[in-house]
């Protein structure tokens, strides 16, 4: 049981592999925040890409403080 538990999660993030390929998310090697949150989200996602599922991050830049010199 365990084994086809396996076979299905490694199918199911091919599934997704192939999504972001398709929406040619690996064809830019500069990434940021959103789009490496993008790529996650759609392998995570897998099959759910084709019925509609089109998941997004939006990372804004956090105001951090500057270190003292």
């Amino acid at each position: 049981m365990a084994r086809i538990i396996a076979l299905l999660v490694v199918i199911w993030l091919v599934i997704g592999i192939v999504a972001a390929y398709q929406r040619d998310y690996f064809a830019d090697s500069d990434t940021n925040c959103a789009e490496a949150g993008n790529i996650a989200l759609t392998v995570v996602a897998g099959p759910l890409n084709y019925v509609g599922v089109n998941p997004k991050v939006d990372c804004k830049e956090a105001d951090l403080p500057e270190p003292s010199n």
